[in-house]
């Protein structure tokens, strides 16, 4: 076998790791790690939502320690440094450029988006069907990392681009339930809007604000409905009417559920408070 076939390696992230993690070279590699349905396994700061789905964790050569992924569902993807040897210079950094993350000697993660991991995986099965061949094929393996590196490299420049365009998103969304939520509580009306689909929608709120649409429709809902309750002279069934509930016990259900009181409860407690015996 040829020895350069030795500068990659491929397994199943389920699969005996033993060997390759305790490979004194180990640090000498760029591994790619492909969790599949998996939650990050990395830190997320505090009240942002724990994303499940397919998570690419690239963790540049002489990184350690190096984050826990064995025993994950997916592919572990590495390389050793000097496969990059014979690269152009500006190729080279740009690989470096996507491996690292925002510390010195840190590592990246992206979380793909369906489109794109449809076509990095058909990229991958290549690189694992000519691996597993074990033949004289490190120049084929060479060239189809470097379409599956390009593929990513363009693919995080364009995510970057779009989170500026996410955040008008959610504003405008943000905009529309302000003044539609009363009426409007079909997550296709706001989709539409924003000319998105509702699970692209859901998708950016969730990764911007950690709630879905519903999640977001429905506390709108209750803040209003304790405002009306509080400081209107509306009877409990016109303040459900007024945000579209036009049965008085469905609205009772949704309130209670909501907040853990019935609109009367709710009610006699907050006038209590306001205006004490």
């Amino acid at each position: 076998m040829n020895p350069e076939m030795d500068l990659f390696f491929i397994s199943p992230l389920d699969a005996p790791l033993q060997e390759y993690f305790e490979s004194p070279d180990r640090e000498d590699y760029f591994e790619i790690a492909w969790l599949k349905d998996e939650e990050p396994i990395h830190f997320i700061k505090e009240g942002t939502s724990r994303i499940k789905g397919d998570w690419l964790y690239l963790i540049p050569a002489n990184r350690s320690p190096r984050p826990r992924k064995s025993g994950k569902k997916g592919t572990l993807l590495a390389f050793h440094k000097s496969v990059l040897d014979y690269e152009v210079k500006e190729f080279t950094l740009d690989v470096i450029r996507l491996f690292l993350g925002k510390g010195a000697g840190s590592f990246s993660t992206i979380l793909l988006e369906e489109e794109m991991a449809v076509t990095l995986e058909s990229i991958l099965w290549i690189i694992k069907d000519e691996y597993e061949q074990q033949q004289e094929n490190f120049l084929v393996l060479k060239a189809l990392l470097k379409a599956f590196l390009l593929k990513l490299m363009q693919y995080k420049v364009q995510t970057l681009t779009r989170q500026g365009l996410n955040e008008k998103r959610v504003y405008h969304f943000l905009l529309l339930l302000e003044h539609h939520f009363r009426e409007e509580k079909a997550v296709a009306f706001y989709a539409d809007k924003l000319n998105i689909t509702p699970k692209r929608l859901n998708q950016i709120l969730k990764q911007k604000t950690g709630k879905t649409i519903t999640q977001l429709l429905q506390e709108r809902l209750v803040v209003e409905a304790r405002q009306q309750l509080i400081a209107s002279a509306k009877t409990i069934q016109e303040v459900g009417y007024s945000l579209g509930f036009d049965d008085r016990s469905y609205f009772s259900r949704f309130f209670k559920k909501m907040t853990g009181q019935t609109p009367e409860q709710f009610q006699k407690q907050a006038k209590e408070r306001i205006f004490p015996v």
